[in-house]
């Protein structure tokens, strides 16, 4: 049986492991209010799940990264390891965002106030030679669900026009969703809580 002092440790501790997942929860939602906003160009891939509903699944210009943009390849070096990247962005003429370098692990320089880094991970085993090389670095943003109903029209919609994702970019890189946009449109935006 608990003794009354034990009792009361136990309930603070538990209220400690209570308040610290609230307050993770609400830090991933800071991103969304404070991060930096970035609008990429989207490229639609599937729209549907049958036992998750509607998404769409997005491809992005960073979504392949020519292996001659990667700054800091050590010359010995032929396939990738299991590692983050850095891909630093620039905003366009049209107001989209493209990337223009990138690392692995971090980056040397912080990015300058008309760009901003993105971070992501590339799996083990991308191949580093040849010519015209590219890996395939996963940001968590290539999944965004939908009201249902609605995967299908929008993934038909966009092979006839441009549509775009605004993200949130922490000082870290770290990337959340925001909104699907289509145009100067927003579609559906992602709510802060």
């Amino acid at each position: 049986m608990m003794t009354g002092k034990r009792l009361v440790i136990s309930a603070l501790v538990l209220a400690l492991v209570q308040i610290g997942f609230l307050s993770w929860i609400i830090a991933g939602a800071a991103i969304l209010r404070n991060g930096k906003e970035v609008l990429l160009k989207i490229e639609p891939v599937d729209p549907r799940d049958l036992l998750r509903g509607d998404y769409i699944i997005l491809g992005y210009d960073i979504s392949r990264i020519p292996v001659k943009m990667i700054a800091n390849i050590p010359a010995d070096k032929f396939s990738s390891d299991d590692t983050s990247i850095v891909v630093r962005l620039k905003k366009g003429a049209d107001g989209y965002w493209t990337p223009t370098i990138a690392w692995f692990g971090k980056a040397p320089t912080p990015a300058a106030a008309e760009e901003a880094d993105i971070s992501g991970h590339v799996a083990a085993g991308w191949d580093l030679r040849g010519e015209g090389m590219t890996i395939a670095p996963d940001y968590g943003i290539e999944r965004f669900y939908l009201p249902e109903g609605e995967g299908l029209a929008i993934q038909t919609d966009m092979r006839v026009r441009p549509f775009g994702i605004k993200l949130a970019l922490a000082a870290d890189g770290t990337a959340q969703i925001k909104a699907l946009v289509d145009g100067d449109k927003t579609l559906f935006e992602e709510p802060l809580y």
